[in-house]
C-alpha cells in the first residue's frame, strides 16, 4: 500500500492536494474552489472517498460541501475546531489515525497558524499535509497562537524521515527564499534550493513537495533553535 499526492492549484497561490492510494481510494485535502477539485477529480476517474481538512480558514475549506454532495465522500476535520469547519463525518485530535482505503494517516494537533491547525502524515508513501503550518522555506503567520506553539508544531515533524514529502497549502516558496536569504546569505543548501524553486517556477512547475530533509537544511524556521528564535525570525518575516 502506497500514497501519493498531486497539488491541484486553487485560487491565487493555494494548494489542494490529491490523494490516490495503491488500493484505488481516493482523497483530497483543503478543497478551497470546488470546480477545479471536481475536474481533477472527474479526470481521474469521478471518485473521492475523503476529504480531510487542516484548518477552519476559507481559503482551505470554502468548496467541501460542493465536493461532499457531489461525491458523497466523507469529511474529516479537527474535533477542536468543529465549530468553524464544515459538518464533520470524522472529527479528529492528537494521536488519532484515519483511513484512506488501507492507508492510515497519523494526525498531529499543530497549533501556531489557527489554534485548531491539525497535520496529517502518511507513513506509506512518506506524505505529509501540513496545511499552513509548514511551508517549504517558511512556515505560517502566527495569526492565533504564539511562537512556542508553533516551535512545539515544527517539533513534532521532527521524527519523521528525510524523504518524507512536504505537501503544503500555499505556493509561497520564491517569497520565502527571498526572506530566508536575507536571515542566512551562507546558506549553501538555502541557495540551492532558491535556485530550483525559481527554475520550477519559470517552467510553470509547482515548487512541492519538498523533501523535508531539504527543509531542514534550508529553512530557517526549521532551524531554529528555540522558541525565542523562531518568534524572533517569524517577526522579521512579518515586517519583510
Amino acid at each position: 500500500m502506497s500514497m501519493t499526492a498531486t497539488p491541484i492549484p486553487i485560487l491565487s497561490d493555494n494548494y489542494a492536494w490529491l490523494l490516490r492510494g495503491s488500493d484505488g481510494a481516493v482523497g483530497i485535502v483543503d478543497p478551497a474552489d470546488a470546480a477545479p477539485v471536481i475536474a481533477a477529480l472527474e479526470a481521474t476517474g469521478g471518485r473521492c472517498d475523503l476529504i480531510l481538512l487542516t484548518h477552519h480558514h476559507a481559503d482551505h475549506v470554502a468548496g467541501t460541501d460542493a465536493v461532499r454532495a457531489r461525491f458523497g465522500c466523507k469529511v474529516a476535520g479537527a474535533a477542536a475546531d468543529r465549530h468553524r469547519l464544515p459538518a464533520l463525518d470524522i472529527a479528529l485530535a492528537e494521536g488519532d489515525t484515519v483511513s484512506l482505503g488501507q492507508a492510515r494517516a497519523q494526525v498531529m494537533e499543530t497549533p501556531g497558524h489557527t489554534r485548531g491547525h491539525i497535520s496529517y502524515f502518511f507513513a506509506d508513501g512518506a506524505v505529509l499535509l501540513p496545511g499552513d503550518t509548514l511551508f517549504s522555506l517558511g512556515c505560517g503567520k502566527l495569526l492565533e497562537g504564539t511562537a512556542a506553539e508553533m516551535f512545539a508544531s515544527l517539533g513534532k515533524f521532527a521524527a519523521l524521515p528525510d524523504d518524507t514529502l512536504v505537501c503544503c497549502g500555499h505556493e509561497y516558496t520564491e517569497s520565502n527564499a527571498r526572506f530566508a536569504l536575507t536571515e542566512e546569505p551562507e546558506n549553501q543548501a538555502l541557495i540551492a534550493r532558491a535556485a530550483e524553486a525559481a527554475a520550477q517556477r519559470r517552467a510553470g512547475q509547482p515548487t512541492l513537495p519538498a523533501r523535508l530533509g531539504n527543509e531542514r537544511a534550508a529553512n530557517p524556521f526549521l532551524r531554529a533553535r528555540d522558541a525565542a528564535t523562531l518568534g524572533a525570525i517569524r517577526a522579521r518575516k512579518d515586517r519583510f
